[in-house]
């Protein structure tokens, strides 16, 4: 089955490559905070998958001052 892709914007989840580029975040850095913080509520492990939740890690993104 052919699924038509879905803009960035209007995705759920996001991998790490998706994310870096949406947030504007390197890779190496979102998968650092991932890995300290493997029960936040904006991350998801598909298998050992990274999915970032986008509107979730929008309000933590919106919350700092410095990553």
């Amino acid at each position: 089955m052919n699924y038509p892709d879905v803009p960035i914007w209007e995705k759920y989840t996001l991998t790490i490559e998706e994310a870096a580029k949406y947030f504007r975040i390197g890779e190496k850095k979102l998968r650092k905070l991932a890995e300290e913080n493997p029960d936040a509520n904006w991350l998801i492990m598909n298998g050992n998958r990274i999915q970032i939740k986008r509107r979730q890690f929008e309000k933590v993104i919106d919350s700092l001052d410095v990553i």
